[in-house]
């Protein structure tokens, strides 16, 4: 069985898509998760990066 260059070139682009996905919803996760926490631990810690984003924080 041969596979065409099309199926080829579709299989490639989503084993790029896929990771490249989940690694912006991971990263967004963990960004709001700790932009919002009570904690002041983690408070603190992301204090400086939630402002550069425009993030309120207090």
């Amino acid at each position: 069985m041969t596979i065409s260059t099309e199926a080829r070139a579709a299989a490639g682009l989503s084993a790029r898509i896929v990771p490249a996905l989940g690694a912006v919803l991971l990263g967004l996760a963990l960004f709001l998760g700790t932009g919002f926490a009570a904690p002041s631990a983690i408070h603190n810690a992301t204090h400086d990066t939630r402002h550069s984003f425009g993030l309120p924080c207090h």
